[in-house]
């Protein structure tokens, strides 16, 4: 199969629902943390194309290569590197870019470390979550905060129905436990000091939103299964695959992050109504096995793109985990727009363009021209 453009017209099925509007994130005052991950670049540069003032606090980027270098993401923003554990320097880079909008993204976000590296995942995922709040609330000034969490925050259960926000947080294993603890500070936090029936007083509006398993152009993170496919086609070896069999709900870097952006401009709007736990994950039929994400990869990659059964010994992970995010489809607009076919293909004309020495900064943000034009 050969690549498609990322301007290729989709089904009408996916071309309909809320886009951020415009006139509410520009000149307004955003505060990114985790702006130098794959996500958080990609959000960076969403925001500059939306022309809000823009400023991340995270450490240094987590791979080599790595897009937030690649794209020259700091040239359009305000950019601090700093850690989440460290209350006193971020309580100080809050102070001094007065956000309206926060959107938490720094976190120890790969499953397979939090087995290694357990002090390392709960003290950033967990205290770094304290930490932010609490330099929220001793400001004292009105903010709208989004806090990125996990689909894997919630409590395990084997029915293999999509997973609502009314359910019991949870995890086995340490970053999926760290994030759920996340999740419980910022219920704690919404009740003890940003409660709705004080909202006029304090005017903090704080909700989370648990997306899916996000993959997109620009993604070097190790143990992930799309740069791991990447990488292994790039050199011409067959990539191991560890659980062919299991079960993720996919989406498309951009489709989550317009959920944040979607939920930031209600929150601000809307106040408390809005600050609560929300799922953005793809429809049913993109919630697919491993081996079929695999398949499609290597057949869009062509050459010798290949993978293989990896026989050695893992830790567990669940066999099935998908999301019900029919709430935000009802409240917020928020419906996928990219097929998951689609996507791959983005992706790898991305890392096609990269590899061919284009602008990345440019390829980049023509592919979030090329979604905004499926919301339209």
């Amino acid at each position: 199969m050969g690549v498609r453009s990322s301007n290729q017209s989709l089904s009408a099925s996916h071309k309909h629902g809320a886009a951020p509007d415009p006139a509410f994130w520009a000149g307004r005052r955003v505060l990114v943390t985790g702006h130098t991950g794959f996500k958080g670049s990609w959000l960076a540069l969403w925001l500059e194309a939306l022309k809000a003032q823009v400023t991340g606090y995270a450490l240094s980027p987590p791979t080599d290569p790595n897009l937030f270098q690649l794209a020259r993401v700091e040239s359009s923003m305000a950019s601090t590197l700093g850690d989440v554990r460290d209350l006193e320097h971020l309580s100080r880079v809050i102070a001094i870019a007065r956000p309206e909008v926060l959107i938490h993204m720094a976190a120890q976000s790969v499953v397979r470390r939090g087995y290694t590296e357990p002090l390392e995942t709960y003290a950033t995922n967990v205290m770094g979550t304290v930490n932010l709040l609490e330099a929220v609330r001793r400001q004292g000034k009105p903010c709208v905060i989004v806090n990125v969490t996990t689909d894997k925050c919630y409590q395990p259960r084997s029915s293999g129905l999509g997973y609502r926000e009314g359910e019991p947080m949870g995890g086995h294993d340490p970053y999926s436990n760290s994030k759920a603890c996340s999740e419980l500070v910022t219920d704690a936090y919404r009740h003890s000091f940003f409660n709705a029936s004080s909202y006029a007083k304090h005017g903090v509006a704080l909700a989370t939103a648990r997306a899916g398993n996000v993959i997109g152009g620009g993604d070097w993170t190790d143990y992930q299964l799309v740069p791991d496919l990447i990488r292994a086609f790039i050199v011409g070896t067959a990539c191991h695959i560890r659980s062919p069999n299991s079960i993720r709900p996919w989406q498309f870097v951009l489709e989550p992050l317009r959920g944040y952006l979607l939920l930031a401009e209600r929150l601000a709007k809307d106040g408390p109504r809005f600050a609560s736990g929300w799922n953005f994950g793809p429809v049913d039929q993109d919630a697919r096995p491993v081996s079929w994400i695999a398949d499609r990869l290597v057949q869009s990659w062509g050459g010798s793109a290949s993978w293989m059964i990896d026989g050695a010994e893992h830790p567990p992970e669940d066999e099935v985990l998908r999301l019900d995010a029919t709430r935000a489809g009802r409240e917020l607009g928020w419906k996928p727009r990219l097929p998951l076919a689609d996507a791959l293909d983005w992706i790898v004309e991305w890392f096609r363009r990269w590899r061919a020495g284009e602008d990345v900064r440019a390829v980049t943000r023509a592919q979030i021209a090329s979604y905004s034009a499926l919301l339209e």
